[in-house]
């Protein structure tokens, strides 16, 4: 978990980095001399506004402006601070939005319709411009096709979700590899980072990502000089690969792990009964670490409450530890995920628990699988990785 939200916050700090020098109000801005254009012809768009946005710690900030004419042209003029992220926004409506890398000096040409706007801009007129008609058109097809998943996400498994996920997602994350690859030091790379970073984790997360984003990140810090987007890109980059040599750490420790015995856990449950888990040998036991804040973990629930009455007959059962701090909400989650296994314990420490010590771990949820004799199987087993080594242990 922890390491997901550090993730998540280098890509926004990405994204508020870009224009955060921008001015705070129109009067500011109406002093500095435009240094860039957005122009074009937009049929089917006549009277629309059509913007250019920024982004800042306060949020979406407008720019620049333009009201199309009765021919369907229009012609955008500001000021931007330096290289970054930036919206093209067409009407009033957040979903006629494509995204552009604009630098100082660029003059951008656009000849779309109102309808194609989003998928096919045929925009031109700088360095980037090529590399994002691509991407839009395959961002585009994605989106529609994500979309007709989610329309059935509750008819399969969350594994088979997930597979199905990045299969629709790969053309466009292959796009964006090979383009980063080939052309280091295009702007337009800055949204294109975004498919070799591990948003959802490092488990499938191709290790080669780290040099492509390496590669990038020099390119930049050497074209761009002075440029806080290239230093933040810098920065992230730094923090990706030392979260990934941490992910290889734990994991070898994972490894060093099995065969020993699990420390014994002695906490009371939500009613104030004492449990032990070595109460529990003669079992196949997964000591699963959450918590009721724990988003992640929440997720997590069904599935281990899915192998829990797959596996129970077979003699597998579950001893959850919180690190909850609130009895109540802690109460209350047990209820509302339907985890209906009797062995629930905490401490109500949170993180000042000394379980994160005793069992090496600091981010949730967090499993540990223990044999019939209490002997660790395995630590960090999950969806299909868990089903399958209790398939390898119960049948």
């Amino acid at each position: 978990m922890k390491i997901n939200h550090i993730l998540s916050f280098l890509l926004l700090s990405v994204v508020l980095i870009a224009c955060n020098n921008s001015s705070d109000s129109n009067e500011e801005a109406q002093i500095l001399a435009d240094n860039f254009t957005v122009s074009g012809k937009i049929n089917g768009a006549e009277n629309l506004k059509i913007y250019v946005e920024g982004f800042s710690e306060k949020g979406v900030i407008k720019i620049a402006d333009a009201t199309i004419d009765a021919n369907g042209q229009f012609n955008i003029k500001g000021n931007i601070p330096g290289l970054g992220i930036y919206n093209l926004r067409l009407g009033e409506s957040q979903n006629k939005v494509i995204p552009l890398t604009l630098l100082p000096n660029d003059n951008v040409k656009i000849n779309s319709t109102f309808d194609f706007f989003i998928s096919k801009p045929n925009a031109s007129g700088t360095a980037w411009t090529d590399v994002m008609n691509q991407y839009v058109a395959l961002l585009s097809a994605f989106t529609s096709k994500q979309q007709e998943l989610m329309a059935t996400q509750n008819q399969m498994s969350e594994e088979d979700l997930s597979s199905k996920y990045l299969e629709l997602r790969k053309p466009l994350d292959d796009f964006s590899i090979a383009q980063m690859k080939k052309d280091p030091g295009n702007p337009f790379n800055i949204i294109l980072q975004t498919s070799a970073v591990p948003i959802t984790g490092f488990e499938d997360w191709d290790s080669g990502n780290i040099e492509v984003l390496k590669t990038v990140t020099e390119a930049f810090v050497s074209k761009y000089k002075n440029s806080p987007m290239a230093e933040n890109m810098a920065y992230q980059t730094a923090e990706i690969a030392r979260a990934y040599q941490e992910y290889l750490s734990s994991k070898q420790s994972a490894k060093e792990k099995e065969n020993l015995e699990a420390p014994e856990i002695t906490m009371n449950t939500p009613d104030g009964k004492t449990i032990k888990l070595s109460s529990l040998r003669g079992k196949v036991v997964l000591v699963d670490f959450w918590a009721s804040w724990c988003g992640p973990c929440r997720k997590e629930n069904p599935n281990v409450v899915r192998l829990y009455n797959k596996f129970k007959g077979k003699g597998f059962t579950v001893f959850s530890v919180s690190l909850d701090e609130d009895i109540n909400a802690w109460k209350q989650a047990i209820l509302m995920d339907g985890l209906i296994w009797p062995n629930h314990v905490s401490d109500l420490m949170g993180w000042k628990t000394p379980m994160t010590q005793l069992y090496g771990f600091n981010s949730i949820p967090y499993t540990v699988l223990i044999d019939k004799n209490g002997k660790i199987l395995g630590v960090g087993l999950r969806g299909a990785e868990l089903e399958q080594k209790l398939n390898e242990v119960l049948l």
